[in-house]
């Protein structure tokens, strides 16, 4: 089979570097790159990208080997149907490693039609790196690579405030585009750079806070037989990734003058303020995932397509959800159902076998961030506490203890917590293990013992899940609850 090309796959059309992307991974190939081709086919958006190699091992020789082609193979569900799409991407024009050719690099500076910088370097790629210098080529971190060439640009041409760039981090921390633009500033001091240059960098270039959402998988190297026997030519730079996508940037009428967002069918929201869609994706998606861990392991499930699809536990999950945390919410009722549903088809995707064991990690900080708000939420507006979060919260501790019907529990968290936990299984009773597992403020950033009912009600929850199992403690649990 020959080598995908745009010789061979008749796609030879060249595009003006528009984009300068810092990232070839799989997320930005199946996400970011994924929408930008749409833009070119649907809204004429007519944008190549350049990519730049972030680390000095990466893809893009054998992306230049294939001209910046790819596929990209999407499967899902959608309200109950499973979708399954093959895009080949051709937005992609060059590849750079600026390891071996930085003047290469800093030579897209001088682009006429450059506008965007996109990136997605990683959390920890977005960091200041104080042994950068301005003359050190190439430069280690991505802040001063960017510094670097916008410095480029401005001096060439001449501080032109036309000239400068939309910058659109997608590093997944929060504020990610104020945190790069602090570190730019930094760096600007740092290297002693003329205060025309931070006039223009903060009057001529805009910056973007975003949240993004897709589960991408990557290379499909178990099946890869069967998804090359779908396509022409060989392609050693598939993707596959989930149907799902959702981009929240926050902005206003300046980028969607830019980026015709509005004239294709993706979830890309353009709003003022990013945090309420934060909140809903961490206290939903996030905080639904961590609510059904322990209770489904425990249950006996071992994925989250398991747990979901199960008529007693995906009943419970369900609940939790659109009962508990979507109640807590400030955005409307109907738009967080949708996600909420959405969640839920992505959870029940075929094609993506997410073991529950896999997202174990640091159960105990990611309870205390995802759902503990929802609950204490929850307590304070309803002035009771809920029954799936709470019941959730129990099977949390009890995971803890680290064995299950003879069997060793998927622990993997800090080995204090762990050893904090069993300690707290040393005690004499369900009362007792309760109030040392929630008073402790290295867990919680609180006493949750101070939290009318919780101390009961988790142990009662801990005694009747040891005594009668998960779903007959449940089912008791929820009846001695509502009789009180």
């Amino acid at each position: 089979m020959e080598r995908l090309t745009r010789k061979n796959a008749k796609l030879t059309e060249t595009l003006p570097i528009k984009v300068v992307q810092f990232g070839e991974g799989n997320f930005l190939r199946a996400f970011v790159d994924f929408v930008i081709d749409k833009l070119n086919k649907e809204a004429n958006f007519n944008a190549g990208v350049a990519v730049i190699q972030p680390l000095a091992g990466g893809l893009v020789d054998m992306l230049n080997e294939q001209d910046g082609l790819y596929n990209l193979f999407m499967k899902g569900v959608k309200q109950g149907k499973e979708i399954q799409e093959q895009h080949t991407i051709s937005c992609i024009q060059k590849g750079i490693n600026p390891y071996n050719n930085y003047d290469e690099y800093l030579k897209l500076a001088e682009e006429e039609s450059l506008e965007f910088i996109i990136s997605n370097t990683t959390e920890a790629g977005i960091a200041y790196d104080e042994t950068d210098t301005l003359e050190g080529m190439p430069h280690k971190s991505f802040p001063a690579k960017l510094t670097a060439l916008l410095y480029r640009r401005f001096k060439h041409f001449n501080g032109d405030s036309a000239k400068g760039l939309t910058v659109i981090p997608c590093e997944l921390i929060n504020y990610n585009a104020d945190t790069l633009k602090k570190i730019i500033l930094q760096y600007a001091e740092l290297w002693e750079l003329e205060a025309d240059f931070v006039t223009w960098v903060n009057n001529s270039n805009s910056f973007y806070n975003t949240l993004v959402d897709r589960i991408v998988p990557g290379y499909p190297k178990d099946d890869i037989d069967a998804y090359q026997s779908k396509l022409d030519f060989e392609d050693k730079l598939i993707v596959s990734a989930e149907v799902f996508l959702l981009w929240v940037i926050e902005g206003g009428d300046k980028l969607k003058s830019k980026i015709p967002f509005d004239q294709i069918d993706e979830n890309i929201l353009v709003v003022e303020d990013m945090q309420p869609y934060r909140t809903r994706k961490v206290r939903i998606l996030n905080g639904a995932h961590t609510t059904m861990v322990p209770f489904s392991i425990l249950f006996g499930n071992e994925t989250v397509k398991e747990t979901v699809d199960h008529e007693f536990t995906g009943a419970f999950v369900k609940d939790a959800i659109f009962k508990e945390i979507i109640p807590t919410l400030s955005l409307p009722e109907e738009e967080l159902k949708t996600f909420a549903e959405e969640v839920l088809d992505r959870f029940r995707n075929p094609f993506i076998k997410h073991q529950l064991a896999s997202i174990a990690l640091n159960s105990i900080s990611k309870f205390k961030v995802r759902v503990l708000p929802s609950l204490l939420a929850f307590q304070k507006d309803c002035n009771r506490l809920p029954l799936h979060l709470t019941f959730a919260f129990a099977c949390l501790i009890r995971f803890y203890r680290g064995e299950w019907n003879n069997h060793t529990l998927p622990i993997n968290d800090n080995d204090a917590v762990v050893a904090e936990l069993k300690r707290v299984w040393e005690s004499h009773s369900y009362q007792e293990i309760s109030a040392q597992a929630l008073k402790n403020k290295k867990f919680w950033d609180q006493d949750l013992t101070q939290i009318p009912e919780l101390k009961e009600q988790v142990a009662v929850a801990l005694e009747l899940i040891e005594t009668k199992g998960i779903e007959e403690g449940y089912k008791q649990f929820a009846s001695k609850v509502a009789v009180e």
